[in-house]
């Protein structure tokens, strides 16, 4: 069940980050932060429950936070250039 949850939470996170950089707003991107966070902390509790696929499960994560960096700061940079010709 906890797999499923935390493969939702990150599908959907990647999915925001995308909708968050064409309609950027202070909000979409809190709600990314939250939603990464929701994906790491149910990463670790999949990491303590089986830990024997520890380093796939490590070497995915610091995957998909890299792609998720980036989406954020490519969402924050645009919303940053929409503010300052408002």
């Amino acid at each position: 069940m906890i797999v499923f949850l935390h493969v939702l939470i990150a599908t959907m996170s990647l999915a925001h980050v995308t909708f968050a950089f064409f309609r950027p707003s202070r909000k979409q991107l809190f709600i990314s932060y939250s939603f990464v966070g929701l994906t790491v902390a149910s990463g670790v509790v999949l990491v303590a429950t089986e830990p024997a696929h520890m380093i796939q499960a490590c070497t995915s994560g610091l995957v998909y936070l890299a792609v998720m960096t980036v989406a954020i700061m490519a969402t924050n940079l645009k919303l940053a250039r929409i503010k300052s010709t408002n």
